[in-house]
């Protein structure tokens, strides 16, 4: 059966898929995805750990079963939302990279939809990149920027 959009869901993002996704590990080299531990998040109010951040930015991945799969987040620029997200470890590399991405852009175009939606990807995620690609996306453009280990290389993306 191939993986359509519809299959997930999103949905507030509450503090047990916070703290869920803060225990999420991911194998080198996609280990710079990883979280900083969720109580130094709550802390330290950073990211998804500030309520008012998580309430406006961030939203829960669902599949059919009601089971979180990953994060969205949907940063606010001018004219411009740009998109994060997370697919839960065990779930990457099995092909639904494709309908996760459709389903996140498909609910940031509900929520701005007179925004153009774009991400920025690490020119190396050559698998995020084809997904990306394939869920409609294109590269328009590479920069450096700082990542949690050291100044990167990214492509940025732009949903056609």
């Amino acid at each position: 059966m191939t993986e359509n959009s519809s299959m997930f869901t999103l949905t507030t993002m509450e503090i047990e898929h916070a703290e869920s996704v803060c225990s999420w590990r991911y194998p080198q080299p996609y280990d710079i995805y990883n979280w900083q531990e969720w109580l130094d998040m709550k802390t330290n109010s950073v990211e998804f750990g500030d309520p008012r951040i998580r309430s406006e930015q961030y939203a829960a991945v669902l599949n059919h079963e009601t089971q979180l799969v990953g994060f969205a987040q949907f940063f606010p620029m001018v004219g411009v939302t740009r998109l994060g997200f997370g697919m839960r470890p065990d779930q990457c590399g099995a092909g639904k990279g494709v309908a996760f991405v459709r389903a996140i852009v498909e609910d940031a175009k509900r929520r701005n939809p007179r925004n153009e939606i774009d991400l920025e990807v690490l020119t190396w995620n050559l698998r995020a990149y084809k997904a990306y690609e394939k869920a409609g996306f294109v590269h328009t453009d590479t920069y450096e920027r700082p990542t949690p280990t050291g100044v990167q290389a990214v492509h940025c993306m732009v949903f056609k």
